[in-house]
This record gives structure tokens, C-alpha cells and sequence, in this order.
């Protein structure tokens, strides 16, 4: 299982609240509904970009 980056402690906490506590579990979901949850923005999706794509993970489309 691969760690997320260091992101903001409200995204780990509307991580944790949907069940997110690796990068791969970020493939169950796709990006709007990532950005739809309260402590979520843009800032956190591109910190999130680079690892996910050093790791080959996408979001559900």
C-alpha cells in the first residue's frame, strides 16, 4: 500500500470519514466526488497528481 503525500489535515480527515488511507484507495473514486467532500479543493488534487501518477493510480472516470 502506498502512503499519501503530506496533505492538509482537513483533506486526511475527509479522507478518513470515506475511507481513504492510501493512494490506491483514491481509485474508487473520481476527482469530482474527491472534490466534493468539505476540506477538499484544488490545492490538494495537484499535490495528489504527481504521486498518483508515479504510481500509475487514476481516478474512476
Amino acid at each position: 500500500m502506498i502512503p499519501l503525500p503530506k496533505l492538509s489535515n482537513p483533506a486526511l480527515q475527509a479522507f478518513e470519514l470515506v475511507g481513504i488511507r492510501y493512494l490506491e484507495d483514491l481509485q474508487k473514486f473520481s476527482q469530482k466526488e474527491i472534490l466534493a467532500l468539505h476540506g477538499v479543493g484544488p490545492k490538494t488534487i495537484r499535490m495528489l497528481a504527481p504521486a498518483m501518477k508515479a504510481h500509475n493510480i487514476a481516478f474512476k472516470k
